[in-house]
């Protein structure tokens, strides 16, 4: 599968902005879905994660209440709905794909497909 991220930009803090990864070549439905995001000098670190049919869901505590993670299986695509952006949210935003069963993942080694990633940027 193949991953396409967009959305990201600049927006000051407080504001929102919504991310989305479109998929394409295998059924989409088949991966538990998540997004990573890596701010400068730091190690890449995980979001929100979103199982294949989309009823179950798994946030790191930094975001819990202002993000939301959620998927269109008939329309190939995942989102991040990111509200009250903090300049600690600044990172490049990356969608994964697992091929693995299961509900949700959220190590890094558990994802096989990555996307190249969508620059966010909260100003104070």
């Amino acid at each position: 599968v193949q991953l396409q991220a967009s959305g990201g930009g600049l927006v000051q803090a407080g504001g929102s902005l919504r991310l989305s990864c479109a998929a394409s070549g295998r059924t989409f439905s088949r991966y538990a879905m998540g997004w990573f995001r890596q701010a400068p000098g730091k190690e890449r670190e995980f979001v929100a994660a979103i199982s294949r049919s989309g009823g179950s869901t798994s946030y790191v505590d930094s975001v819990k209440g202002r993000f939301t993670i959620s998927r269109d299986n008939a329309g190939n695509t995942e989102y991040l709905q990111m509200n009250s952006l903090k300049p600690e949210d600044t990172a490049v935003y990356y969608c994964a794909a697992s091929a693995r069963g299961g509900l949700v993942f959220i190590e890094h080694g558990s994802y096989d497909y990555w996307g190249q990633g969508t620059l966010v940027t909260v100003s104070s």
